[in-house]
């Protein structure tokens, strides 16, 4: 029997991408591969890459730089490292990759990483392929599911990907042009998916999607359906004690996904729903298609189906043509809704999108003011909701050791870290905590009587501050 093959992925950016990397990881493993952490030692090291932000190309040709070494090293010792970059990143910069970096061998976009095989065969006969366009045949129908030994190694919490692509074209996003349209996966596809991850282990999933909520897959019968009843469908899945879904689109919240959240105990209580800024005039130069007002109904709506709702959002500062009252009105925005987290961004023009050959592009350390003021105004939420924690009892799935012996990992409905002093044997269990102490960015408790009823927790948590 030849001896298996080391393969080492990196990976960059998103959810969307991490779960790619590991299905290319299974895809492989069909071909003789297994992972190793020791990029330096693998015959294939596969970058997989992100485009949202600025100098994500050069942090790849940095990366590229550091890999040289490795093949020279390679080479010399008579072995053969293949040097793969894919993701949005080589959908977006294609045969400029191979001009300015060599030694990569294969370029290949990410609605086409389950040709990978063909690829490598090409690459080992000498060839440099690149492949970039849209593959017609779906990546999810060409990679075997991952084996139940390499799930467990992963955890007990698994990300599915239900929808890629965007046909929102938000004037700062590159996502629709890497990405492609909008598609969505066939329900009884996920659905076994998830069935092969809960038997393996599997407590909680996450559905992910660029714009998960414009769900739109084709069910039993051929009707379509949203991701509110998709998100039900999954919840009755044995084995499966949570889900989550990640990110949403203001535009797509409808009224089954609402409804879900009131009757859907599995349904975790923690919406990650994109907001970028709180000006009207600000959003209709990004294209956002909602307003400060009808973002302010979809919080209520979620409040009211379940008080216990928390929420967390993405921010731009600095969009061409932010003013300083625009800006105050994102500032008074995180207030009012008091966030539970949220993640903040310089903006950076991207390439070909609209609002990088806009007017009134905004100074850097304008910028950069902008952004410590943003980031203290969340920062000052999230301690409050933490702090709201305090002296309550929260379900935590327990996920992984912690770093002190006896210790244990869990996340809390609301995704924060919770430590917790139990042995590795209760890893899988959701158990209830008593938090009895708020670290910056971890909360710690000690075992709770169990609770009797569904994993929900106090309306307290959710209310602003």
């Amino acid at each position: 029997m030849s001896e298996a093959r080391k393969l080492h992925v990196k990976s960059y950016g998103c959810q969307m991408n991490a779960y790619d990397s590991q299905r290319m990881a299974d895809l492989l493993a069909g071909q003789g591969f297994v992972e190793t952490a020791a990029a330096e030692t693998a015959e294939l090291v596969i970058l997989n890459t992100c485009h949202i932000r600025e100098k994500a190309a050069e942090k790849v040709y940095s990366e590229l730089g550091r890999i040289r070494k490795w093949k020279d090293r390679a080479a010399a010792e008579g072995r053969r490292m293949t040097i793969a970059v894919a993701g949005c990143v080589a959908q977006a910069e294609g045969e400029e990759i191979l001009r300015r970096a060599p030694l990569v061998d294969i370029v290949v976009g990410p609605q086409n990483y389950h040709r990978l095989p063909a690829l490598l065969d090409r690459a080992e006969r000498g060839d440099k392929p690149v492949d970039t366009e849209f593959a017609a045949e779906s990546k999810f129908d060409a990679i075997p599911p991952a084996g139940g030994a390499a799930i467990r190694r992963r955890g007990v919490a698994a990300f599915v990907t239900v929808q890629e692509g965007c046909d929102k074209f938000c004037t700062f996003c590159v996502v629709p042009y890497t990405r492609g349209a909008e598609i969505s996966r066939p329900v009884e596809q996920i659905i076994a998916e998830v069935r092969h991850l809960a038997r393996a282990g599997v407590r909680e999933v996450t559905l992910i999607g660029q714009n998960v909520n414009a769900y739109h897959g084709e069910g039993p019968g051929g009707r379509t359906w949203t991701l509110g009843r998709l998100l039900r469908r999954v919840a009755e899945i044995s084995g499966i004690a949570r889900v989550r879904y990640f990110t949403s689109h203001p535009r797509d919240v409808d009224d089954s996904l609402v409804a879900a959240h009131r009757e859907l105990g599995q349904l975790m209580p923690y919406l990650h729903l994109p907001v970028q800024s709180g000006s009207d005039r600000v959003l209709a130069a990004m294209n956002r298609r909602h307003g400060r007002a009808d973002y302010l109904r979809i919080v209520a709506r979620m409040r009211e189906a379940r008080p216990d709702m928390a929420f967390s959002s993405d921010f731009i500062v600095g969009f061409p043509g932010e003013t300083e009252g625009d800006f105050e009105k994102t500032l008074e925005l995180v207030d009012e809704i008091g966030y539970a987290g949220a993640f903040s961004f310089k903006y950076s023009p991207r390439p070909g999108t609209p609002a990088a050959a806009m007017a009134d592009q905004v100074p850097e350390p304008v910028k950069n003011e902008r952004l410590a003021r943003l980031q203290a105004a969340i920062e000052r939420n999230q301690a409050a909701f933490n702090a709201r924690c305090l002296g309550t009892t929260l379900p935590v799935l327990l996920e992984k050791p912690g770093r002190r012996p006896g210790q244990l990992v869990g996340r809390s409905p609301y995704l924060q870290p919770v430590q917790i002093m139990l042995p590795e044997s209760r890893i899988g269990d959701i158990v209830p905590v008593a938090v009895t102490e708020i670290g910056v960015n971890s909360l710690f408790g000690s075992l709770a009587r169990e609770p009797s009823g569904s994993d929900r927790t106090a309306p307290l948590l959710a209310v602003g501050s």
